[in-house]
């Protein structure tokens, strides 16, 4: 509870700001000149629902709803990187706003005088919010990048939105691909529950069938909603080796599966591959997925080895007394990355958004995407670079 009271105290200069932190005149560690870089980060802070009109905490002291963490850390994340990137003598002016703001909504943020001549903007935000940030974007010619969502919210034909969360269709191609390129020699068996994501996951899995170099062949099962072992051992072979993909994003769906394989793999050698929803499953270390292997895609996997993740998590460990999340990670290598970039090429970074340059705690590889194949049209940019991991007995690493 300690570390719930020391985030709720880290929340109240926010409000102080009047929900904007570091405009020219708050900013005065920031070098302030002609040369100058303007930055915008939009973040999830909700602060209207933490704080009443009198600065007083709506919630007791020893209470902090689970909704306010995402954008919270996020923003932790990208403070931290502001004051590393100040330290190197980085020349920035940047803004912060609560894009859950119920006095000011997105539409009137983005007018703000302030927005006239921003050079780059971040976003944490929802589906439904994504299409304000990238049509301002495209209007003023600068890179939107969001940090968060694995769907592109319907943009279409621009060229200025960057996604670092790749996409369901990407990380089921490249599941097919790691599957076909490591257990070609095994039977591949699909087991499904029924509905219309699970049809989206088959579809994008038919496709990539039609495209592979070699052929990629699947079994599909459809399971009911209470599937048994019995279910399971029908499909699979006590002689070989099966790969047992979750068609679904259904967590529940999801451990079970992989707990009724867990059961019966000693007599049924399978492997467990699943989607991305499994990257925050942190059941896999319980004794009922024992001896399991269990492989996953993701694009944010950090070993937490290297200097700089150290750096934060001594500083989480030390003044927080917690552990960071994925998300405060998030925030500082986005922050860190696209302020170095914007710093290298100005006001040209727009034309440099593919560059493999200023990776912190792990590779992006940010590619343009065509919806269409048969239209020259860039819709938008998508970091392909997926991590694939194995997780057996507690153990996770990188496999690939």
């Amino acid at each position: 509870m300690k570390k719930k009271i020391l985030i709720i105290a880290f929340l109240m200069p926010l409000l102080v700001l009047n929900k904007l932190s570091y405009s020219q005149e708050d900013s005065s560690h920031y070098k302030q000149d002609s040369d100058h870089y303007k930055i915008a980060i939009f973040a999830p802070l909700y602060l209207d629902s933490a704080f009443d009109s009198m600065d007083n905490y709506r919630y007791a002291k020893n209470q902090f709803p689970d909704f306010f963490s995402p954008g919270l850390e996020f923003y932790e994340g990208a403070q931290l990187a502001l004051d590393s990137l100040s330290k190197e003598g980085v020349n920035l002016e940047v803004f912060i706003y609560d894009n859950k703001s119920s006095q000011q909504p997105i539409s009137e943020q983005l007018q703000k005088p302030e927005m006239e001549d921003v050079d780059l903007i971040l976003t944490h935000c929802s589906s439904n919010e994504l299409r304000f940030y990238a049509d301002f974007g495209l209007e003023k010619s600068i890179p939107v990048i969001n940090v968060n969502l694995p769907n592109d919210g319907g943009v279409r034909a621009n060229p200025y939105f960057v996604m670092l969360n790749s996409t369901l269709k990407t990380q089921v191609e490249a599941t097919c691909r790691h599957v076909q390129r490591y257990y070609s020699t095994s039977p591949v068996i699909v087991f499904r529950k029924k509905g219309m994501i699970e049809d989206v996951i088959r579809n994008y899995m038919t496709d990539y069938s039609k495209t592979a170099t070699s052929p990629f062949r699947v079994k599909y099962v459809d399971l009911p909603d209470s599937f048994t072992v019995n279910h399971l051992m029908a499909q699979l072979d006590s002689n070989r080796q099966s790969i047992c993909i979750a068609g679904s994003l259904n967590e529940a769906f999801g451990k079970r599966l992989a707990r009724h394989l867990a059961a019966i793999n000693k007599d049924y050698p399978v492997k467990a591959v699943g989607m991305p929803t499994w990257d925050g499953a942190r059941d896999f270390n319980k004794p009922e997925y024992k001896d399991l292997e269990i492989i996953y895609c993701t694009p944010f996997y950090n070993a937490r080895t290297d200097k700089v993740s150290n750096s934060i998590v001594s500083h989480f460990t030390n003044v927080l007394f917690a552990r960071p999340s994925d998300m405060v990670m998030r925030g500082y290598e986005a922050t860190w990355r696209f302020a170095k970039l914007l710093d290298k090429y100005g006001r040209d970074l727009s034309s440099n958004l593919t560059r493999r340059e200023f990776n912190i705690f792990r590779e992006f590889d940010i590619q343009p995407v065509l919806v269409n194949p048969d239209s020259p049209t860039l819709d938008y940019f998508e970091n392909k670079k997926l991590y694939f991991l194995k997780w057996q007995n507690g153990t996770i690493k990188a496999v690939y």
